[in-house]
């Protein structure tokens, strides 16, 4: 069933998408995010949809979408130097076959992030796009969701429609990803246009965030806690009544403790003593050692460098013998081979410090944006209210997901890339009505009555 549903979704994109080509740029947001092949058992798994869905969106854009005052970013220069050098490196990587690998699907990550703005021309078209990329991770969220209400959950146990641990399915990232498009459903309810936010759609709407605010219990993901803090202290900007929010947040926080799970508290309380937990001490270990590889390989090894490490960490634990006196077990461990389960570090030791350098200059140039958005359009005019709101929520997906990044490897997750072509459609966007409306057209001079 979940095959022919699939098709018969490919076939009415089809019949529809050749004379609106907008539809193919949505429908290749929703394969990205959401990996629906993963979910078929035999038709669709071995067909390049993504790629098909790409050339689609592409074709359709150069044979009938209006390309009226295109504008292209400087953004959209650096994300197309990155692809370049991920190129560069791929071909000089340290373990070839594993980097080419990775090669195939982070090129049309980033190739797609440089071509999305340019289809951003209207309010409806980036509404769009967002409201797909909502709904998309909301498939897997709501499930995550249920899924905790019913069981609780646990780090590791949590299935998400598929048994596969990667991509918006491994639990950081969906956690990560979950309170990053918080503000964005936020925005939905307060401008929405594609449905208007009435009471049904206010509804779903935080239902939907309640559902978003279950995935790092039911996960049982530090870096997910860490998010919704993150998220507490940037709604307190464009909060109206920031002593009655604080006040509300601090009493809702008090009430949902004794609902927690304990397989949750427990994942948290190991916050304070990293240094008796495997993963935070693997993690700081490989740190060190991307670090001590970038002196010795400054332009990077390639996607998948880090199969070469081989790391000694040193784990601390604190047993109670009698109630009273505590002991200190240490004990030296030793691995290889560990991943990074750090974007900022997994773009260091793959794409070496030039490709850290313009990956950060991506991602800080969407902060500066986004915020010189928020503040030109605080006073907007009729017909401009959006901008300013929708520039504050990109900013605030953003800046969460990078606090996430810092705990994982996802430095080129395709999400992350349309929320950055989303931000860069939106700069483009309002420029373009800047300047039609600082246009005005020259009238002839009337003749000197005598």
């Amino acid at each position: 069933m979940r095959d022919l549903a699939f098709v018969a979704f490919l076939a009415a994109l089809l019949a529809t998408g050749f004379r609106r080509p907008f539809l193919f740029v949505l429908a290749y947001a929703y394969i990205d995010i959401v990996s629906p092949q993963r979910l078929t058992y035999l038709l669709l798994n071995s067909v390049p949809i993504s790629m098909i869905a790409v050339g689609l969106a592409v074709a359709g854009w150069l044979a009938i979408d209006d390309k009226k005052d295109t504008r292209v970013a400087p953004r959209q220069f650096l994300i197309v130097l990155l692809l370049g050098y991920c190129f560069y490196t791929t071909l000089h990587a340290d373990f070839p076959i594993e980097a080419k690998d990775k090669w195939e699907w982070v090129w049309k990550a980033l190739a797609f992030a440089a071509f999305l703005p340019l289809t951003l021309r209207t309010r409806l078209r980036i509404e769009s796009l967002l409201l797909f990329m909502v709904l998309s991770a909301a498939s897997i969220i709501i499930v995550g969701g249920i899924k905790t209400v019913g069981s609780g959950g646990g780090y590791g146990e949590l299935n998400l429609m598929v048994t596969n641990n990667s991509g918006l399915y491994e639990g950081s990232t969906i956690s990560t990803v979950a309170i990053a498009i918080i503000p964005l459903i936020v925005w939905f309810t307060r401008h929405g246009t594609i449905f208007a936010p009435d009471w049904k759609v206010k509804t779903f709407s935080y239902a939907l965030i309640f559902a978003c605010l279950l995935i790092p219990v039911g996960t049982s993901t530090r870096t997910g806690l860490l998010c919704i803090g993150l998220l507490a202290l940037l709604m307190i900007r464009d909060a109206k009544r920031k002593i009655l929010y604080l006040t509300a947040l601090g009493c809702m926080g008090l009430a949902a403790v004794p609902f927690l799970p304990s397989s949750f508290t427990e994942r948290m309380e190991t916050i304070k003593t990293y240094e008796a937990d495997a993963s935070a001490s693997t993690r700081i270990a490989v740190w060190k050692w991307t670090l001590d590889y970038v002196k010795t390989h400054p332009m990077g090894g390639g996607f998948e460098a880090y199969r070469q490490n081989q790391i000694r960490y040193e784990k601390v634990a604190t047993k109670q013998e009698d109630g009273t006196t505590a002991k200190i077990d240490r004990s030296l461990e030793v691995d290889k081979a560990r991943a990074y389960h750090s974007a900022y570090f997994e773009m260091l030791g793959e794409q070496g410090w030039p490709g850290l350098a313009i990956w950060l200059a991506i991602n800080l140039a969407g902060l500066f944006r986004m915020e010189m958005l928020r503040r030109r359009y605080r006073k907007a005019e009729p017909g401009q209210e959006w901008i300013g709101p929708l520039a504050s929520a990109l900013q605030s997906a953003h800046v969460i997901y990078l606090l996430g990044a810092v705990f994982i490897a996802i430095a080129f997750q395709p999400f992350v890339y349309m929320l950055i072509g989303a931000q860069i459609g939106l700069d483009t966007y309002a420029a373009r009505k800047r300047a039609e409306s600082a246009w005005r057209p020259l009238r002839k001079a009337r003749p000197a009555v005598a």
